[in-house]
């Protein structure tokens, strides 16, 4: 019996776990990471919507990408609304188009199909599906700015690594025979890459034994720049070591070169520094950290 089109639209999308390892084998496929917005593309006799990860309709600011789609039938389409600069998916970027309601930058990279013309695909294998999407793409000859995710079968640490070198932000491996499900599994995983920095500490919120947070900077030529705040994520014994330390050095005022107001930091001579694992810089110019 033949599902309907509504039935698919209210499902959410699948996820993955996260590992510090990516798979090898024949069972598995491996792509880039992505570091975009999720989105569904869904296609109706001429119709077209874009809904989130959470289900929001956000048709009008992806009007372009869904637009882009010129297939006369009904399909579901899994993937990824990027900006892509210096050859990599920058999401500091894609944020600061979609907040100027732009979208001549905007590009959907796409890597499943649920639907096709009646039929729901998601309860047939991985590979299968990435076979039928490569078909989709050459029967109606899509074109920028979609793009078909490539994959690669196997060894998917040696993938991994040359994703890092490259400062991608990780991997997606996906078992070939699994259906897709709309829940975070063991189908399919991500291994993220991460860039690591020395921080001035320039402040911190104070907890009950320690400190419960740092305010980070950065120096640029003559200027401290504010970076945002992170959790420390210490025990108890070495936060409180920390807060002992930072109260040597404590200022009555920031020592950024522009204001920051932050009502509950106690601000410090920027004498110490944090080394910070991080994702990426966001178009703020704060830290996305872990």
């Amino acid at each position: 019996m033949a599902v309907s089109t509504s039935s698919v639209s209210s499902s959410p999308p699948q996820l993955a776990t996260l590992k510090s390892k990516a798979p090898s084998g024949e069972q598995w496929i491996h792509e880039i990471k992505y570091d975009g917005y999720r989105v569904q593309i869904h296609l109706n006799r001429g119709k077209k919507n874009a809904y989130t990860r959470n289900g929001l309709d956000w048709t009008k600011r992806f009007s372009t990408i869904a637009g882009a789609f010129d297939i006369p039938g009904r399909a579901i389409i899994d993937g990824e609304v990027v900006v892509v600069r210096d050859g990599r998916t920058n999401f500091s970027e894609l944020q600061a188009e979609l907040a100027a309601g732009r979208q001549d930058r905007l590009e959907y990279y796409v890597f499943d199909l649920l639907w096709l013309d009646g039929e729901d695909l998601r309860k047939r294998p991985q590979l299968e599906r990435k076979r039928l999407l490569r078909e989709l793409f050459d029967e109606h000859s899509i074109e920028q700015p979609i793009h078909f995710s490539e994959y690669l079968i196997g060894d998917g640490q040696r993938m991994f690594e040359h994703a890092a070198r490259l400062n991608f932000e990780g991997i997606i491996s996906k078992r070939t025979d699994a259906r897709y499900r709309s829940d975070r599994n063991e189908a399919w995983f991500e291994i993220k890459t991460v860039q690591r920095g020395e921080f001035p500490v320039v402040g911190f919120v104070k907890d009950p034994s320690g400190v419960a947070a740092l305010y980070l900077g950065k120096r640029e030529g003559k200027e401290l720049i504010y970076m945002g705040k992170v959790g420390t994520g210490w025990n108890r014994t070495i936060s409180a070591q920390i807060r002992k330390q930072l109260e040597t050095v404590v200022s009555l005022r920031s020592k950024f070169t522009k204001p920051v107001r932050k009502l509950k930091a106690t601000w410090v001579e920027p004498y110490f520094v944090a080394e910070i694992e991080y994702r990426d810089i966001t178009w703020e110019g704060l830290l996305r950290v872990l």
